[in-house]
């Protein structure tokens, strides 16, 4: 990239923050942490940053933490960007208050990706390494790196083809902007990588979710699972993770599914905590007979919708329900985490909008783990199917372990690739050494 490209780039990029900015301020997510995210309170120095968009990350940035075993314990550094995220790394942090690799855990938010703020950013914490999780790339905060000497890994990246054309504006901004390494989730994802920044230090390793799959044995029926299937006169469905934009959908499930299957209590999981009064609303609307999870105090009666406010107990509601679908899937909005079904012994019914887990591969379709349908009223036939005819949870369980299980492995390979950065000699103007090749490396190499 010559200086006066460079120079554009990030001239129009900061005109863009600083028009964001107060904006920003208004915003009820970002409002939590604000302060933290301008650096008006500044982040203390580390020698490993770990970025997490969000609650998904989180928990993929605690397992590469819990891995670590560098020669000599590190400061560490792990940032979100959303409250649940944050939330997630507390609890997490109060159960293992000691971990082998780290001498000292400090979590915020990450800041906003301004210039003037990532400068300031990168000059309090000073990283030797900067792990940026998924699909989690900052230009601002890459540049700033870039100019400290820092290494760059990206891990479990993926980029969808829309992201690719979108980055693609600036090509060659972003080849001088280039990670040390990407290891991606997939040879779809690692090409895309390779076309943005150039193939060197590219790898592709299976997905860290797989690590944290328990698929195989029953897992120990917790607390709110159990008080799940107390609380239902009949047999539970969930509808989990459903999106704003599939709500008018999912709101035609739950009217056929009290038509054609009135025996059953049905559970609704919104993905964000803020579409719950929108929800109430619709429910209201219809007729439909409702109650929050958070004020049962009797068994729900058959026909009545569960409105899920608990956070946290989509897996243990997995666990007791006969019949499950799983959202972000009915519209064009990437599909969610239908593992996390299959982990609790249900075979889960997806619409065709997967893309964001087409890391998993459709051999668990082919083998009939998944049950994908083209629309609303395909799913609801299939869930009162699967009521009728639940396929038994060990036989769920250990047909998907096997896939699983091959796929396992890769967050220690992570924790290697991460210590080997921390310690490596810091050689200014170093080059990644070229990946030639995009096939899938075993984890346990």
């Amino acid at each position: 990239m010559t200086e006066s490209t460079h120079r554009i780039f990030f001239f129009l990029y900061d005109c863009l923050w600083r028009a964001a900015l107060p904006l920003l301020r208004r915003n009820y997510r970002l409002a939590a942490g604000f302060s933290q995210r301008s650096l008006l309170t500044p982040l203390p120095p580390a020698e490993l940053w770990i970025q997490a968009a969000s609650v998904g990350e989180a928990q993929l940035a605690w397992q590469i933490i819990s891995r670590l075993r560098p020669p000599a314990p590190v400061r560490a550094l792990v940032t979100t960007n959303t409250r649940q995220g944050l939330d997630l790394l507390r609890q997490a942090a109060g159960r293992h208050p000691a971990l082998p690799g780290i001498r000292r855990l400090d979590l915020a938010y990450f800041p906003f990706d301004r210039p003037a703020i990532m400068r300031q950013a990168l000059d309090s914490v000073r990283p030797r390494v900067m792990v940026q999780l998924e699909s989690e790339i900052w230009p601002g905060h890459l540049a700033q790196l870039k100019a400290r000497d820092g290494r760059c890994l990206i891990v479990n990246g993926r980029m969808t083809p829309r992201s690719l054309r979108r980055y693609r504006i600036w090509p060659s901004s972003w080849r001088a902007l280039r990670p040390e390494r990407v290891l991606a989730v997939s040879a779809a994802d690692g090409a895309r990588f390779a076309a943005l920044f150039g193939p060197a230090g590219i790898e592709v390793l299976p997905n860290l979710k797989f690590d944290r799959m328990r698929v195989g044995a029953a897992p120990p029926r917790s607390a709110s699972g159990g008080q799940a299937a107390i609380t239902a006169q009949g047999p539970l469905v969930v509808l989990g993770s459903i999106r704003r934009a599939e709500e008018a959908q999912v709101l035609r499930i739950i009217t056929r599914l009290r038509r054609t299957a009135p025996e059953a209590v049905i559970g609704l999981f919104p993905r964000h905590a803020h579409r719950q009064a929108a929800w109430r609303k619709r429910l209201r609307g219809a007729g439909i007979p409702w109650v929050q999870r958070s004020t049962i105090r009797a068994p729900v009666s058959p026909g009545s919708v569960i409105l899920w406010d608990s956070f946290g107990e989509l897996a243990a509601a997995y666990e007791s329900c006969r019949a499950a679908f799983v959202g972000g899937s009915l519209a064009p909005l990437g599909g969610q985490n239908f593992l996390e079904a299959l982990n609790g012994g249900v075979r889960p019914v997806i619409g065709p909008h997967w893309a964001n887990f087409a890391w998993v591969g459709r051999d668990l379709l082919n083998a009939g783990l998944v049950h994908e349908v083209a629309d609303w009223r395909a799913a609801a036939d299939a869930l009162v199917s699967h009521l009728h005819q639940a396929m038994p949870r060990r036989q769920i369980r250990e047909r998907a372990a096997a896939y699983i299980r091959a796929r396992q492995g890769a967050t220690a390979r992570v924790a290697g690739v991460v210590c080997d950065l921390l310690f490596a000699p810091n050689v200014p103007g170093r080059r990644a050494t070229p990946v030639h090749s995009l096939k899938t490396r075993s984890p346990h190499a």
